[in-house]
């Protein structure tokens, strides 16, 4: 091949490239994308800079995001606690009642909140979805109980419909078990290491993927949309990070700079979706 002949060749494969960049582009300009504030938006003076706040949730909703993410853990006595790790202060939550926990301040002098605080403050708000992340438990038994006491809580205020809610969880038994109990409800599942098939099997219908496995090129967006899953990127925070995620085409992405992606994605003329 002449070099002519060669730079000709590489010219038309750039441009093919080109054209396929264009495309998922186009698709996430057409589809849009949600902003799903991680924790609530938080890392703001009205969130009080406090991770899973009731002032970081009631920020995100104030703001209009499509969605807020927080974390549930359940105590020994069955009290449903928003918060993300598994133990507070050195305690386990799911060994000690809630009373163990009573002292504990977040960083803007909060208590620890409830599920039940969070779901009455957005029982009669409607702008915003509840993305209820369900914490891992130790037990099939104790996976259950989570389960039943969600559902209850969503009926007792009004929010057990699948437009207001999504679940998201680490566990796969637990997202059979949220997928059984709440029929049509959006479930997605966290981590990477299973197929489309197995994750629908077990009533998976969305994807929640650490972003940078998502658009490393191994085929998650495409098999998410061939399977007709819905598919969400966390935690996304830097601006060349989010221009990428976006530009790839996601439903939901998940940040801790909500603001932030919504600049970008005006700039990037990404549409905004709103609940």
């Amino acid at each position: 091949m002449s070099f002519i002949n060669l730079m000709d060749a590489m010219k038309r494969i750039f441009i093919c490239l080109m054209a396929v960049a264009a495309v998922f582009t186009s698709s996430a300009r057409n589809r849009g994308t949600a902003i799903v504030a991680h924790r609530g938006y938080w890392n703001c003076e009205e969130g009080g800079f406090a991770h899973n706040s009731l002032a970081a949730f009631k920020a995100a909703f104030s703001h209009g995001f499509w969605g807020a993410e927080f974390d549930v853990n359940m105590t020994s006595d069955g009290e449903l606690l928003v918060y993300h790790d598994s133990a507070i202060n050195g305690k386990h939550i799911c060994k000690n009642p809630k009373s163990a926990f009573d002292d504990v301040r977040l960083p803007n002098g909060e208590c620890i909140p409830t599920v039940d605080e969070f779901l009455e403050y957005a029982s009669d708000r409607k702008g915003t979805v509840l993305v209820y992340e369900l914490k891992c438990h130790d037990t099939p038994e104790l996976e259950d109980r989570a389960v039943a006491l969600t559902v209850e809580k969503l009926k007792k205020y009004g929010l057990y419909d699948s437009k207001r809610v999504i679940f998201i969880s680490f566990s796969i038994s637990q997202c059979r078990k949220l997928a059984e109990a709440a029929p049509g409800f959006t479930v997605q599942y966290l981590w990477h290491d299973l197929d489309f098939s197995t994750l629908a099997a077990n009533g998976v219908n969305g994807i929640d993927m650490d972003w940078k496995t998502l658009v490393d090129g191994s085929g998650w967006i495409k098999g998410a949309r061939d399977n007709g899953f819905s598919i969400n990127a966390w935690t996304v925070n830097a601006e060349n990070d989010i221009r990428e995620v976006l530009g790839a085409g996601v439903d939901q992405i998940t940040t801790d700079e909500p603001l932030r992606t919504r600049r970008l994605m005006k700039s990037m003329k990404i549409k905004e979706v709103k609940r």
